[in-house]
């Protein structure tokens, strides 16, 4: 299909096919994303027109072949009519709480089937869903729930969640909390089972008319990130953007005859992606309620899976694992995803026989997204003359200001555009249907800070990511590295002020100015701390255990600190905002740095000195 075009756009120009190819190479990458996007847009803005709904598609699947299997889980199969029936329970138990179109209900849990037909029996009131985050505890739990704007918070089955949720209850007192996978009399008197519920409640179908107040741009949930500065903030996702997100597996060749793999979290992007995309297409997902490298393959093979989404630091637990009989014993079509980088990418495909890879980019609160079908390594999609000219979403890449993270303006005041062999900030446009809307359920200047405005002419309005791209000279990019306040690591954002006001909560740490490093042999950056003290002079083995503590008790393991550095001193720019820069060029490398360093050991439960003997041989035996 692809050589046809060629030879259609070769003729009307007049030379042959040859010189053609000759003269463009790159063309041909370029038609494939075209292709392929032109055709899914089509269908996603028909749906958006007539706002059909990610709910009415479920519903519709479930008319379509009720008895076919949606769910599997711990080896049980759920029919989408099971689920249906599971998510009317819910849908009906909610319209007895009284919620309808734009309340907001939490729902804190694990991956599991529960975890689905509980937020799709909300979706079927209308109510909007609040996905929070299952590995958070502490303030940053309760700062979630409360940011949501919910009264009623649901935690999910397990007694992780429970424990985490009956430590908070004073601070959780004026919310209704339901668990699940619990009876009355294994919960607290001030909590109510979910399950007791369930059992004594009728699946009675929802009419759709109760959303009928509902539209693309009402809320369908709210996914949970970093954002820029400070705790994780709700970002809204309105209908119109869920009804993209499904759409964005077709774009990979994904049918319905697929069986999806879902070990990502379903609180997140990652996870809601292949979910969404599932339903649209009535495909059946295998979900596990984490990651396992050991049961990996078991399941692939088990399953006849043929679709995975992915995230880079997984293929590389993947690739560092021992050979499994199963690892190539598989049916697998096409594995998709973010953060497999170059280095390991080829080892990856060869080793566990992958036929087709798609590495992607986009951003929760994002208003576009890249893709490559060349099966590149590391590439995350293409910036072309010919891309940039069709591309329905426009993006641009400029240049940038590294201490402030902000795009560096021309004499005129407009953004500039990199060349080929280049590094610039991401940017893509605002459309002025959805200009009005908001990034977070948080302030106006949180939402503003997301906003270039008059980037290119008068007027205009692109989001920027706080990402860096590289651009090869064939067009294709790559990502480079995070700026601001937050760094990515195992596979999420990391943001640095979070960090840093924990760990101004410990009494002997007077400021702690928080950033990510790279470690050889792992994606993303891990987090480090330099710390200026009060009243002491060096940190006890008394004080490296209490930050150890502190750590564990406060924030999320991928949250937590690796490296500290104790300054003597704060490094600080003449406004008094902490300076970056130096420290993370420096890292943690003992023969430059004189301050102490320190590292956290999980086998001894606190940071230790690290020496130089740790540093060029330990680190890498150590499980970061």
């Amino acid at each position: 299909m692809i050589d046809k075009v060629l030879i259609g756009l070769a003729g009307a120009a007049g030379i042959s096919f040859t010189a053609w190819k000759t003269m463009f190479p790159w063309i041909g990458d370029d038609l494939k994303i075209l292709q392929a996007g032109l055709k899914v847009r089509k269908v996603m803005n028909e749906e958006i027109e007539r706002g059909y709904f990610l709910i009415d598609k479920f519903e519709d699947k479930v008319k379509l072949h009720p008895d076919k299997p949606f769910i599997i889980y711990d080896d049980n199969i759920y029919s989408f009519q099971f689920v249906d029936q599971q998510a009317n329970k819910v849908a009906n138990i909610a319209k007895r709480w009284g919620v309808t179109v734009g309340d907001i209900v939490a729902l804190y849990a694990f991956n599991s089937p529960s975890f689905i037909w509980t937020f799709f029996g909300l979706a079927k009131l209308g109510v909007s869903v609040a996905l929070i985050n299952s590995n958070l505890q502490g303030k940053a739990l309760v700062h979630c729930v409360k940011a949501s704007g919910a009264k009623i918070l649901i935690v999910g089955e397990g007694m992780e969640l429970l424990n985490t949720v009956i430590e908070l209850d004073v601070e959780l007192d004026n919310y209704d909390v339901y668990i699940q996978g619990s009876s009355k009399d294994q919960i607290p008197p001030n909590y109510t089972s979910f399950d007791d519920l369930m059992r004594k409640t009728m699946s009675t179908p929802i009419h759709k008319n109760v959303r009928s107040k509902m539209n693309v741009m009402s809320t369908f949930c709210f996914i949970y990130t970093s954002g820029t500065t400070g705790l994780p903030k709700p970002v809204f996702i309105f209908h119109i953007k869920s009804i993209s997100l499904s759409k964005l597996v077709g774009l990979f060749g994904v049918k319905e005859n697929d069986i999806f793999y879902i070990f990502l979290p379903l609180y997140h992007t990652s996870g809601c992606m292949s979910l969404f995309g599932a339903i649209d297409l009535g495909a059946t997902v295998v979900i596990r309620k984490k990651f396992s490298v050991s049961y990996f393959w078991k399941d692939v093979h088990q399953y006849n899976i043929t679709a995975i989404q992915y995230i880079g630091e997984l293929c590389r637990y993947l690739l560092s694992g021992p050979k499994d009989a199963l690892e190539n014993q598989h049916k697998i079509k096409v594995m998709f995803g973010n953060g497999l980088r170059k280095d390991i990418w080829t080892k990856f495909q060869t080793r566990f026989n992958i036929p087709k890879i798609v590495e992607f980019f986009g951003a929760t609160e994002g208003t576009s997204f890249t893709f490559q079908l060349s099966n590149k390594p590391g590439a995350i999609g293409r910036y072309s003359p010919l891309i940039k000219k069709l591309d329905p979403s426009p993006k641009r890449i400029v240049k940038y200001d590294f201490a402030t993270a902000e795009p560096i303006r021309d004499k005129n005041g407009r953004c500039i555009e990199i060349k080929p062999d280049e590094s610039g900030l991401i940017l893509s446009i605002i459309p002025e249907t959805v200009r009005s809307l908001p990034f977070y359920r948080a302030s106006e200047e949180d939402n503003k800070k997301k906003i270039v405005l008059n980037a290119f002419e008068e007027g205009d309005a692109y989001f920027n990511y706080g990402d860096l791209f590289y651009l090869d000279k064939d067009y294709f990019l790559y990502f480079q590295d995070r700026l601001g306040d937050t760094f990515r690591w195992k596979g999420e954002n990391v943001s640095t002020t979070e960090v840093a006001n924990i760990l101004t909560n410990i009494d002997f740490i007077q400021d702690a100015n928080v950033y990510g490093v790279s470690v050889p042999g792992h994606d993303g950056r891990a987090g480090m701390a330099a710390l200026t003290l009060t009243d002491i002079q060096e940190l006890s083995e008394d004080n490296l255990k209490t930050i150890y503590n502190h750590c564990e008790e406060e924030l999320p393991r991928y949250a937590r600190p690796i490296f500290l550095r104790v300054l003597e001193e704060a490094d600080l720019t003449s406004t008094f905002k902490q300076r970056k820069v130096d420290l993370i060029k420096e890292e943690y490398n003992p023969t430059v740095i004189k301050d102490p360093l320190y590292f956290r050991d999980d086998s001894k439960q606190t940071f230790v000195p690290l020496t130089f003997q740790l540093f060029t041989s330990g680190l890498a035996k150590s499980k970061l």
